[in-house]
């Protein structure tokens, strides 16, 4: 029987310039393929040639492109629309960019159908819309089907997205990055929707940098860096015993022990006492009680909505308690971090201003700010020309270390930061850690964590916290709560780093 989809010889280049260069690969019916490598490899690029939709400026050859036995090397953009859907079919990785934010989710779902003359008819197609998202195990999906994008969490606009992709029950189906920006536990049901999906048998095309998630769902695995397939093989082998030195890199990135419990006794910085925070009287946060320990790293981990960000917001003081209280002992310079550094910086200023700004702000005298601020670019190991560009010219670790150095611009004694690695490739993410934890220590730091990432947590924190529905459910050291979790739903979110499949 042929593969679901073959391509060979796959070459795209902008200018005369290479950026994928002889990709060739297959997949069965019912096997799922990941590629993998950081930005710029050129995994994206080629996952979107599957479909005929690279970049109008782009130059692509392939010497043979099959899907679902149809021959896709010479199509017209015509033909290209009736075979994407039908027989292949893409989830994205922002849902919420990628759904109409105008349309019910419903009507979201429902165009591919409409588009390749599936269930004719309202009524026909409200069944197949609702048997769709029951597929994908969306809660109440009536009511769901009714709603919007923007009403839904991360987790069910993902789902929404996978039901509109498998609509018209394509042969082949191509997930770019679709779990990245997602909790661990709601990851990990995406993560088993897909295996699922793929044992039903869909051939299924899984891009990620994330080598968990991979190792959780993949077959097989392609490794590209710079646009070049380094190695590929199943699963367990290239992750078990990786060939190339760029997949032992990656793999190495991806994975650290919990960090051991620090011997010596430190004072606290902050203890909160039985603080509260609701929001149109929905309790965002319910009676958190903790210390934070001088010099210290504390992690807080939790889904979207548990309240780990209200808590983080409320410590840095742009949110104020209800109830209960915060107590600093003595002044505390206290810093944020935010999780998206592009939306954080003003994006007509160059990040040499935004620095000296910071400066400003923390007294350091005008004749003196040009010469700290390459001192703060130093510091955060970037080079001092990059003070002249502006957010957008910069890479995503390059405008994350550029937070950090703003963050550090007014001297702070406790930094707080808000998933600060979450988008960031597996090498890019651990330079960042690395940078954290030298600073920590130059410093003298105190750091409060806020992450959904239990492998990040435990590579930087001392302690932790575990936060459910508002409530802190478990706290402790963190190779204590990592090896021997008490409470049911950090062990869930300690299992959702696990294999998906046998």
């Amino acid at each position: 029987m042929s593969a679901a989809l073959e391509v060979r010889g796959l070459r795209i280049a902008f200018g005369g310039v290479p950026v994928v260069d002889g990709v060739s690969f297959a997949v069965e019916r019912g096997e799922c393929v990941a590629i993998v490598g950081e930005s710029g490899a050129g995994k994206s690029l080629t996952a979107r040639a599957l479909l005929g939709l690279t970049p109008a400026d782009a130059g692509v050859a392939v010497e043979r492109l099959v899907i679902d036995g149809r021959d896709a090397v010479a199509l017209s953009e015509r033909a290209w629309r009736g075979l994407r859907g039908a027989r292949i079919g893409l989830v994205s990785q922002d849902a919420l960019v990628s759904l109409d934010p105008l349309r019910r989710i419903g009507a979201e779902v429902a165009e591919p159908l409409q588009l390749h003359g599936i269930a004719r008819g309202r009524a026909a197609r409200g069944a197949r819309v609702r048997e769709l998202l029951e597929r994908v195990w969306m809660p109440d999906p009536s009511r769901r089907a009714r709603q919007h994008p923007h009403e839904l969490s991360g987790g069910l606009r993902q789902r929404a997205l996978i039901a509109s992709a498998l609509a018209a029950d394509p042969a082949v189906l191509v997930a770019d990055e679709p779990t990245t920006a997602l909790d661990a536990t709601v990851q990990a049901r995406i993560l088993g929707l897909l295996r699922e999906i793929t044992d039903a048998g869909t051939a299924l095309v899984f891009i990620s940098h994330d080598f968990a998630a991979v190792r959780r769902l993949a077959d097989r695995v392609l490794v590209m860096r710079a646009g070049v397939v380094v190695e590929s093989g199943p699963v367990s082998e290239v992750l078990e015993n990786p060939r190339h030195e760029y997949t032992r890199q990656l793999i190495a990135a991806t994975s650290h022990e919990p960090r051991a419990a620090t011997p010596v006794e430190s004072a606290a910085v902050l203890e909160a006492d039985r603080v509260s925070r609701s929001f149109d009287a929905v309790p965002a946060v319910v009676d958190a009680s903790f210390t934070v320990k001088d010099g210290q790293t504390l992690g807080i981990v939790g889904e979207s909505g548990s309240g780990k960000t209200t808590l983080a917001r409320m410590i840095v003081g742009i949110d104020a308690p209800d109830t209960g209280t915060l107590r600093w002992t003595g002044a505390r310079r206290v810093q944020l971090v935010h999780q998206n550094p592009l939306g954080a910086f003003d994006p007509r200023w160059t990040i040499g201003r935004s620095l000296r700004e910071g400066l400003e702000a923390g007294g350091v005298p005008r004749a003196r700010r040009a010469a700290r601020v390459a001192e703060l670019l130093a510091e955060v190991g970037l080079a001092p020309e990059l003070a002249d560009r502006r957010p957008r010219a910069l890479s995503g670790g390059q405008r994350q270390r550029a937070a950090i150095a703003r963050a550090l611009a007014a001297d702070p004694e406790v930094l707080v930061l808000d998933e600060p690695v979450s988008a960031l490739d597996p090498s890019v993410r651990e330079r960042v850690l690395r940078l954290l934890a030298r600073l920590q220590e130059e410093r003298r730091l105190t750091m409060i964590l806020v992450s959904h990432d239990l492998d990040v947590v435990g590579a930087v924190a001392d302690e932790v916290l575990v936060m459910q529905d508002g409530r802190i459910v478990e706290q402790g050291t963190t190779a204590a709560v990592f090896a021997s979790p008490r409470h049911p739903f950090t062990r869930e979110l300690l299992a959702a780093s696990g294999p998906v499949s046998p």
